[in-house]
């Protein structure tokens, strides 16, 4: 009876611990549940733990498996809209796996409470993002090539230390290069005089890797040209003759932020919404509502960068594949730079961190990659009435939510504005070093139409930045209509005899390919999304209004190989009806991508857009033809749009704000 009494014990004893064991490992995610109050909060590290260990363990992946993007998979919108606190919902993370050695991308989903794959495909034909550890594999599969060691030689370079190799994505492919499927980068070199060794390109030596096979697969060794000695160090130190700094400015709240931050949901003045860092797309903003005093209205659903792309307008062959798409073929969002108070970030403002993954699939926190701040802009709103000499003037308050990323020689800064009379606003501003090109040339003799002198020896090649947006409009609702507003004159006549009228006339944008359209300045045209459901005040939809700014049109020409590939980039403004997987103006793979990818196919079924969930997508861009001014660093240049209300509100919203 005393033996049974103990195989019972005992096997009861190990049953218990088989139950913990499982409670323990569960805990890695369930640890982390009571901080995860929403559905849009981002993955946790314990959480892209959970997850990596899942497909190990259900996967037989190599040693050479990376994870190239690890974010989280996004829960269903609908389901999100009737989220109310305290509800339990899903979690689960999305995951690409690359496997080099056998050049196989997968698409993953983990469930992690359960913990078990979803979801599990392998995606043909297709390339990720160029990761971290490709970098350094270029650099030395180069290095190690007698073709390159003869080529830095002939031009007087023995010292290999001394040269900087640059590894981008292949951009445009050969025939050659398209049938083969392999994994491919291209290296490009400078000589280092100083640590800024981008005034120093070297000329006409381009290498191809295969990642694949860690080979020098094609090499180019063309002309020998000057390489510029110049250096182009910017520190102080370097510089010596320095300009008088202008006297101390500080930007103090002393009662503290009028915003609001509670977990990643941010409030402030009437406005609401959430944010998250995505590993590939940068700072991505939810739920975007505004509180009019009565009701909470949503405006966007989900706002973000969706692709870029920049093409470089040399034919030279060492030239010409340089279009790169930097948030596709090198996840922008992972280039995110820690900024800090007192630069980037004024100093009233606040730094947040974020969570990526490396390559690895191992967590790691990025300090201080988001920013967000209030600021000053002027005047909000003025009269001064003569009569009574009476001045009323409003101080004008802006929100701004911010972040930053260098990709290679370029930086960006992201912003998000948000301002009280009800207008959300983007603001690229680009900065960083010109890619310069060397040259023989000492002076600007203009007979080189691809770009202009920048120094001596050095050359700036005309180029173009192409931003797209995605804008998930939820206007009073998710459904939306969308109707073109172009502004017209009138001939003189017997109703106009002065010739002085000015008559706008609404369009409806009713399908897919109707809605491919272009900024058009000579009619003021603006795109307006208006609820199909709702009237304000006056009888008429309530709307907000997409106001271009400055941009300029895509010049590479029809048939041009990037104008097929970046075909988002050939129009201003498209739209779409909702889809939860079209999230990418150029593909979900642009690296190394056939042509037609993104926003072609996603019109392709040319869906109605009337009294429909829709989603905007607005490409923005600039032409960069450099001077001397841009060197060696570029003074900032601005590029934005913006949303603003039309019959969303039945007075200026701001009219009641106090002095």
């Amino acid at each position: 009876m005393i033996k049974r009494l103990r195989l019972f014990f005992g096997l009861l004893t190990t049953i218990i611990l088989c139950f913990a064991l499982s409670l323990k490992l569960m805990g890695i995610v369930a640890a982390q549940q009571p901080n995860i109050t929403h559905p849009l909060t981002a993955l946790t590290a314990a959480e892209i733990k959970t997850a990596v260990a899942v497909i190990r363990k259900e996967k037989p992946l190599t040693d050479m498996a990376a994870f190239p993007l690890i974010t989280l998979a996004e829960p269903d919108k609908t389901e999100v809209l009737k989220f109310t606190p305290g509800q339990i919902f899903p979690r689960q993370a999305f995951l690409v796996v690359y496997e080099r050695k056998q050049n196989k991308t997968y698409e993953g989903i983990v469930d992690l409470k359960t913990q078990k794959i979803v979801s599990w495909q392998k995606i043909p034909n297709v390339q990720p993002a160029i990761i971290a550890s490709e970098y350094e594999i270029a650099r030395q599969v180069v290095k190690s090539d007698p073709r390159w060691q003869k080529a830095m030689q002939k031009r007087g370079i023995k010292d290999f230390d001394k040269v900087q190799i640059s590894c981008w994505a292949a951009g445009i492919l050969s025939p050659e290069e398209t049938a083969t499927g392999s994994r491919l980068c291209r290296t490009l070199f400078y000589y280092k005089p100083g640590w800024n060794y981008y005034g120093s390109p070297i000329e006409g030596v381009l290498a191809t890797v295969n990642l694949n096979t860690n080979t020098v697969t094609y090499f180019t060794d063309n002309a020998i040209v000057p390489i510029s000695k110049t250096n182009w160090n910017y520190d102080l130190q370097s510089l010596v003759k320095l300009l008088s700094p202008p006297k101390l400015l500080k930007i103090l709240q002393p009662n503290g932020t009028t915003f609001q931050i509670k977990g990643n949901e941010i409030t402030w003045q009437g406005w609401k919404f959430r944010y998250m860092m995505h590993p590939r797309s940068g700072l991505v903003l939810y739920q975007v509502s505004y509180n009019d005093g009565e009701n909470e209205r949503p405006i966007l659903y989900r706002a973000s960068l969706s692709e870029m792309v920049v093409p470089y307008g040399d034919p030279n062959p060492t030239w010409s594949f340089r279009n790169a798409f930097d948030v596709g073929e090198y996840n922008l969002g992972l280039l995110a730079n820690t900024m800090e108070l007192g630069k980037e970030v004024p100093e009233n403002g606040i730094l947040l961190d974020a969570v990526f993954a490396n390559e690895e699939g191992e967590p790691y926190t990025m300090p201080g990659v988001a920013g967000i701040y209030e600021r000053d802009r002027g005047i909000l709103w003025k009269h001064y009435e003569y009569s009574t000499q009476r001045n009323d003037v409003r101080r004008d308050r802006e929100l701004v939510m911010s972040m930053t990323a260098a990709i290679d020689n370029y930086d960006y800064n992201i912003n998000w504005i948000f301002h009280q009379d009800g207008t959300i606003e983007v603001e690229n501003d680009l900065s960083g070093i010109v890619l310069a090109q060397g040259t023989a040339a000492e002076q600007e003799t203009f007979k080189n139409s691809y770009g202009r002198m920048l120094a001596k020896n050095t050359f700036g090649v005309n180029h173009q930045h192409f931003f797209n947006y995605r804008l998930d409009m939820d206007v009073d609702g998710q459904a939306n209509s969308v109707m073109e507003m172009n502004v017209n004159s009138l001939p003189i006549g017997k109703n106009n005899p002065l010739g002085n009228a000015i008559v706008v006339e609404d369009t409806p944008l009713t399908t897919e390919k109707a809605a491919v359209r272009d900024a058009d300045i000579k009619h003021s045209r603006e795109w307006m999304i208006a609820s199909a459901e709702k009237k304000n005040t006056l009888g008429a939809p309530p709307a907000y209004m997409l106001m271009p700014g400055s941009n300029t049109i895509l010049f590479p020409v029809e048939g041009a190989k990037i104008r097929q590939k970046a075909e988002f980039a050939s129009h201003h403004f498209w739209v779409t009806k909702y889809q939860p997987n079209e999230l990418y103006a150029g593909g979900d793979y642009p690296n190394q991508a056939a042509p037609g990818e993104g926003l072609p196919k996603y019109i392709a079924d040319n869906e109605s857009l009337t009294g429909e969930d829709v989603v905007l997508w607005y490409t923005m861009g600039i032409t960069h033809v450099p001077k001397p001014e841009d060197w060696p660093v570029m003074p900032l240049h601005k590029l934005g749009f913006k949303l603003s209300p039309r019959g969303f509100f039945s007075r200026n919203p701001a009219i009641n704000l106090p002095e």
